[in-house]
């Protein structure tokens, strides 16, 4: 993708946007980019994500591509020469897009549900969530990164909701880390890579943006 015009249509606090912006900053691809209005999309937007109407898309030279996962995987494919985020082992890339997959059906979802409930739905979801960061921790083990020594794909697809996690224990009022020690060690110690940390976003800032979509849902 070096050279190539590369354009990343994304709004800032999105954690499937902070997932292309780790890829890209991982293979060093510079890029244009352009923070979109959720509320007054444009028609550029809809032309380009006709189907699905949701950020992130990435357009490579001409080319819009959707939805964050397949993003990262078309970054990965089209870049392979420099920090390989999937692995050559057909059973090895398997279990990374099963487990990519598991954060958003349980982490994303999950979070989500703890920000948008209250009561026993939202104490429901806190069960669940904290027991499914523990099931990612059973399968991170002793290893420094689900990619192995380095970042990889499942690290590129669960990272940006660390940025998230205050604001679900703010709202939801429990810890993460007093379960899943092991898991807030892990974010840490990536958070020390530099395509990590100038993706994600300020916690507080994320936090202040949730509480203000909590309102408008009138859960404030």
């Amino acid at each position: 993708m070096a050279g190539d015009q590369v354009t990343l249509l994304d709004f800032w606090s999105s954690p499937f946007g902070m997932r292309v912006r780790i890829a890209l900053a991982e293979k060093a691809v510079k890029y244009e980019y352009s923070e979109q209005d959720l509320w007054n999309k444009g028609a550029l937007y809809f032309q380009l994500n006709p189907v699905h109407k949701k950020i992130p898309v990435l357009v490579h030279d001409g080319k819009p591509i959707c939805e964050s996962l397949i993003i990262v995987q078309y970054i990965d494919e089209v870049s392979k020469d420099k920090a390989p985020l999937l692995s050559s082992d057909p059973y090895e890339r398997a279990q990374s897009r099963f487990w990519a997959d598991f954060v958003d059906k349980k982490v994303y979802e999950l979070g989500k549900k703890i920000c948008t409930t209250k009561g026993e739905d939202q104490e429901a979801a806190k069960k669940d969530f904290i027991d499914s960061l523990k099931l990612l921790e059973g399968e991170l083990g002793d290893k420094p990164c689900f990619g192995g020594e380095t970042l990889g794909y499942v690290d590129v697809a669960l990272l940006p909701f660390y940025c998230w996690f205050y604001a679900y224990e703010t709202i939801g009022n429990f810890n993460i880390e007093a379960d899943c020690p092991k898991l807030i060690a892990y974010c840490k110690r990536c958070l020390e890579k530099e395509s990590v940390s100038k993706s994600l976003k300020d916690p507080q800032k994320v936090y202040d943006f949730v509480v203000m979509m909590r309102k408008k849902l009138g859960l404030e």
